[in-house]
């Protein structure tokens, strides 16, 4: 078993880290749901011990990146980004949508720091930044120490020790009545979010029950980006095919709070997506992993 690490900052970043002892890591399920996102077969890979930052990377923690580094974000730099129609401040009348998924309104000034735009108010520093593309999250990373998690490493640390589950916390599925263990949607998706979890939006990264490894948030919240590229890891036909009409997109885990069972049920940890690498949302975000204790530098 691993020893935890002494928190201290590495230059200007202040991780917030536990560990995660390494051994056989169970990747996928043998029940996929959605079968063409490649949650299955259920396979086993060898992981290593790790350190892993126990929520998203926070708005805070980013800001200090950004201090350090002037690093500019790839939505600051094309000047937009995408915001849920319901959290555009004033309302979505009059902005651009995406077809078929008109909850998507492409917001002027969305960025980490504001992430329902200008109009709206500041992210408190306990949020996830999001907003975030790979290249961002991966500068991040860099910067830090650590880099972007891969799928088996990213489900074992969500299994929190459990085994072949689906869920962080054991079976049992959320529901919108009285369990809520994951910040997810409640009420009728895309129109009335009843928040009966707390939570109408994303929540603090540390907040709500963490699993056995003492991670928050493995699924719902935010999706994390991943180290890997969106591939299927089924051989048939099928298969191949589908993977050449994803080339160039990147994998994400983890779901995100607008995640509900009547549409987008991935809040599961063999659930799976992929999106291009220069794609930011109000609902992406990352988590960093750390090959050695993280301490001072």
């Amino acid at each position: 078993m691993v020893s935890a690490p002494t928190v201290q900052s590495v230059g200007a970043h202040a991780p917030d880290c536990v560990a995660v002892p390494g051994g056989r890591a169970l990747v996928g399920t043998k029940k996929p749901l959605l079968v063409a996102d490649g949650e299955g077969p259920l396979v086993i890979q060898r992981v290593r011990d790790l350190w892993w930052e126990r929520g998203a990377i926070s708005i805070g923690q980013f800001r200090r990146f950004v201090e350090a580094t002037g690093h500019t974000t790839l939505a600051e730099r094309y000047g937009w980004s995408f915001v849920f129609h319901t959290h555009v401040p004033g309302g979505a009348e009059g902005t651009l949508g995406i077809e078929g998924l008109e909850w998507w309104r492409r917001i002027d000034g969305a960025n980490w720091q504001y992430p329902t735009g200008p109009e709206g108010s500041q992210g408190n520093d306990d949020m996830p930044a999001t907003h975030i593309a790979l290249a961002d999250a991966e500068a991040f990373a860099a910067w830090a120490g650590g880099r972007l998690p891969s799928e088996a490493e990213w489900e074992h640390a969500a299994r929190g020790g459990l085994g072949d589950v689906p869920y962080p916390w054991g079976d049992e599925e959320p529901d919108d009545i009285g369990f809520f263990p994951c910040n997810i949607w409640q009420g009728r998706f895309p129109d009335q979010d009843t928040a009966r979890d707390g939570y109408a939006g994303p929540a603090p990264v540390t907040s709500l029950t963490a699993n056995g490894y003492g991670l928050h948030h493995m699924v719902g919240n935010v999706w994390e980006w991943t180290a890997a590229p969106f591939r299927l890891r089924s051989s048939t036909s099928a298969a191949r095919k589908r993977n050449r009409e994803m080339r160039g997109l990147h994998l994400l885990k983890g779901g995100s709070f607008l995640c509900h069972r009547s549409y987008c049920h991935r809040y599961r940890i063999a659930a799976r997506t992929g999106n291009t690498p220069d794609s930011t949302s109000e609902h992406t975000g990352f988590r960093v992993v750390y090959d050695q204790p993280p301490h001072a530098g």
